[in-house]
């Protein structure tokens, strides 16, 4: 499941480009009175002002076993959030290692090295070195329900977890990381998990779907509108 596109709300417009343009030095474009977009590697990430926002995590793929290179280029520039005093956490049933942080809007970041899902790696870590999208979190009453929606309209299958508090859809390429929002809190800082809204553009065995969460429920957008094409 790739992610191609992410549609996210916004609470600081003029400090989240200043954090994404200047902190983490990406490109930012279709800048307007109230949104903006930011280039991700092959991702685009959309942030749209509004008064009701709540916070989000997003992951994002770095390249295999530059873990380290990017925990040094992070500290350069933001606070890393630790777990149990860790700055990079291991994820050995996933074959991953991720570091998390915040952006202005106190939004969970991380960086996320797999080991099946393999990026050119360099010498340098640098902002060319992100990837693209990895993770969005899908916090919600019902994990079942959003599965099942998901399994029958797009085929994403169960990658980890269950539909108690914790449940990963997709595969390596990406996740809708689906939690129980009355059960659990956001790893690794103990945030409360909101049913926040976004929009996602994805590419499944080679068919694009573009979902509409609204915090309650999940929509398939059929057909695609031609503005979203990437």
């Amino acid at each position: 499941m790739k992610i191609s596109r992410l549609y996210i709300n916004c609470k600081n417009l003029v400090k989240q480009q200043k954090f994404y343009k200047e902190i983490l030095g990406l490109e930012i474009y279709n800048v307007s009175s109230n949104s903006f977009e930011v280039q991700v590697g092959y991702s685009a990430l959309r942030f749209q002002e509004a008064v009701d926002f709540t916070p989000y995590h997003i992951a994002f793929h770095i390249p295999d076993k530059e873990e380290e290179r990017a925990l040094e280029w992070l500290k350069n520039r933001v606070e890393v959030l630790k777990y149990d005093g860790l700055e990079i956490v291991d994820f050995k049933g996933w074959n991953a290692k991720s570091l998390y942080f915040y952006d202005a809007d106190k939004n969970i970041l991380e960086f996320i090295s797999r080991r099946k899902f393999n990026g050119e790696s360099s010498k340098i870590f640098s902002e060319k070195s992100i990837l693209g999208i990895s993770e969005i979190g899908l916090a919600t009453n019902d994990i079942q329900e959003k599965f099942k929606f998901l399994n029958k309209n797009v085929g994403l299958e169960i990658f980890d977890g269950d539909f108690e508090k914790f449940c990963a859809i997709g595969d390596d390429e990406g996740l809708l990381i689906s939690i129980n929002s009355t059960l659990k809190t956001w790893f690794p800082t103990g945030d409360a998990a909101y049913n926040s809204a976004f929009e996602i553009q994805l590419e499944h065995k080679e068919k694009e779907y573009l979902l509409q969460y609204t915090g309650e429920k999940l929509k398939l957008i059929n057909p695609m509108p031609s503005n979203y094409s990437a």
